[in-house]
């Protein structure tokens, strides 16, 4: 397994890259009133609009600096990316600003120190893993968002799934 590694408030976190669409230098968004302060947005991304949210807020590490090594990962949620091709209907996508997105690491060889959490106020905090001489934690995407605020964000995706 293939991780994509970065720094929130300075600890270091992980996507699993199957999931990973596209770095993107950091962008702008259009903001969204009323939505929790972690979501940054709207910014359009191969056409489409696109869900900006700051990992360091959601997660409670304080916003992203805006740095040199500061990106914005869009991820697939639901299902692994397709790099380079459009959004499919009612595909999610989303993207997260994080601090220092510069290594994509191999994860075979990893111990996990702690295999699974289960936070009810942080479900997409994964397991902890041992890469080196660093501990990192991964991050389910899929988890990342409450199921009212990805149904509004996601309106089209939500009514498909809906019997």
């Amino acid at each position: 397994m293939q991780l994509l590694t970065f720094s929130l408030g300075g600890h270091p976190y992980a996507i699993e890259s199957r999931r990973i669409v596209e770095v993107l230098p950091l962008v702008s968004a259009r903001p969204l009133p009323r939505a929790p302060d972690y979501v940054l947005g709207f910014f359009t991304y191969r056409g489409s609009l696109v869900p900006l949210v700051d990992l360091g807020v959601l997660l409670g590490a304080g916003p992203a600096a805006p740095l040199l090594s500061t990106r914005v990962i869009v991820v697939s949620l639901g299902e692994e990316a397709r790099p380079g091709l459009p959004i499919t209907s009612g595909a999610e996508q989303l993207g997260l600003i994080a601090e220092h997105v510069i290594v994509i690491r191999s994860a075979d060889d990893a111990t996990a120190v702690i295999p699974s959490l289960q936070l009810a106020s942080a479900p997409a905090l994964g397991r902890i893993l041992r890469l080196g001489g660093e501990t990192v934690q991964v991050l389910d995407v899929d988890r990342l968002l409450p199921d009212d605020l990805r149904a509004g964000l996601f309106p089209a995706a939500s009514r498909e799934d809906r019997p």
